[in-house]
């Protein structure tokens, strides 16, 4: 299977992506200073940085996250073979000793999220640039599902893994949590869902069933934020109308 085919590339070594050294990063971070952080999360933390003139975003794994490895060895496998305007460019990794790190390209509008929920970005986004945005994104979703070498489903779909570069296009990020699946296969299941509480699908989080409408579901609550301009709440609060899906 496909699947099989990345894990047996994986464990070989042979990654279509570059391989940067650590000293180069360390370099391009200034030494992850924290004036460079960027932001922060259960893998680890991520650095704004300049490579060869280039600036670039480092995501480092945190050495204490076990599930974090994996979902590092996902993405390296994963995004390395993807290519479109509305899925973030990765431009390689550096693997050293402990110390495991992404590095992307640089996104100057930062995350959707900070944009439709912060307190002073909120009212710079126009009925045309929030059209744009949703249909950016749709793109990009239809390549994930029905263009790309894989057929891929997501999983973690939401307003804070969309980034916009410096013309407002989104860029789909985050592929730690990506499931691929055969394209005969109309859904696949998982024992343990994983993703973001107010995004995943009924289907997904009370019963584990995957395929690509878990992704559609989660797209239509970020066009429901992006219309609106409000964090949906979550299925589980007492006040239904806290939450967007149920309003």
């Amino acid at each position: 299977s496909n699947k099989r085919q990345l894990s047996r590339e994986n464990k070989t070594g042979e990654l279509e992506l570059p391989l940067i050294e650590l000293e180069a990063v360390v370099k391009a971070t200034e030494n992850f200073s924290n004036s460079n952080k960027l932001g922060q999360g259960g893998f680890g933390i991520v650095y704004k940085g300049t490579l060869d003139g280039q600036e670039i975003a480092v995501k480092r794994l945190s050495k204490t996250s076990a599930q974090g490895a994996d979902e590092f060895m996902n993405e390296v496998t994963l995004i390395a073979r993807l290519q479109h305007i509305n899925l973030v460019q990765i431009l390689g990794c550096c693997i050293d000793a402990d110390d495991k790190m992404l590095i992307y390209e640089y996104l100057e509008n930062l995350s959707l999220d900070s944009y439709l929920f912060g307190k002073t970005r909120s009212s710079k986004l126009n009925w045309k640039e929030r059209f744009d945005i949703t249909n950016g994104i749709a793109r990009g979703l239809l390549y994930l599902h029905q263009d790309s070498r894989f057929r891929i489903i997501h999983r973690d779909m939401k307003a804070g893994n969309i980034l916009l570069d410096k013309n407002m296009i989104p860029k789909i990020s985050d592929f730690g949590l990506a499931r691929i699946i055969a394209r005969d296969q109309t859904e696949a299941s998982t024992e343990h869902p994983i993703g973001t509480y107010g995004y995943m699908s009924p289907e997904y989080a009370m019963y584990g069933i995957l395929s690509e409408k878990t992704d559609v579901f989660s797209f239509g609550v970020i066009v429901l934020e992006i219309v609106t301009g409000k964090r949906n709440r979550g299925f589980y609060q007492s006040n239904p109308e806290d939450n967007l899906v149920c309003y």
